[in-house]
């Protein structure tokens, strides 16, 4: 869930996301995870939405 984690804080804070090679394999991994475990998805919004309040409290005001 970090590269949806990254699109969407990128998306916040009005940052370009550049793609990388291993982000692809990144999430044929999570693919992976919910096949296993359809539910695993439920858990990743708390996660994001930490590194998200974490990551805007390092911001100063004026890009908040």
């Amino acid at each position: 869930m970090a590269e949806l984690s990254a699109a969407f804080l990128c998306a916040d804070l009005d940052l370009t996301l550049e793609p990388r090679e291993d982000h692809a394999a990144y999430i044929a991994n999570w693919l992976d995870v919910l096949k296993a475990d359809n539910r695993a998805i439920f858990a990743a919004p708390v996660t994001r939405n930490a590194q998200r309040d974490f990551i805007n409290g390092l911001q100063p005001a004026s890009v908040v």
